[in-house]
């Protein structure tokens, strides 16, 4: 019975969010590291150094996901300004004036 006032508990919710949010992010990030290790440990058996490109490009997608997740997508005041003023659009949309 207390699970089911967890699951429709909006902070409940929000915390689950962020929190999955935050696990994706390190599960991107783990993944990350090890797939490059893996190409660094190729590259430079070839006696080539190719690896930096896709760890270049993959590291700006691991970048803009780690901003979106901590910095952007909840709990700061940056989003919560955003947020208030989209209930404030919704809202004088909604009244007509």
């Amino acid at each position: 019975m207390r699970h089911q006032h967890l699951i429709n508990d909006p902070i409940e919710h929000l915390a689950r969010k962020r929190a999955g949010a935050k696990l994706g992010w390190y599960m991107h990030a783990g993944v990350y590291l090890l797939v490059n290790l893996l190409l660094v440990t190729l590259s430079a058996t070839s006696g080539r150094h190719w690896a930096v490109f896709p760890a270049v490009g993959w590291g700006i997608g691991l970048a803009v996901h780690g901003l979106v997740v901590f910095f952007l997508a909840g709990g700061t005041d940056l989003h919560e300004r955003m947020v208030q003023a989209e209930r404030d659009r919704i809202a004088q949309q909604h009244t007509g004036s």
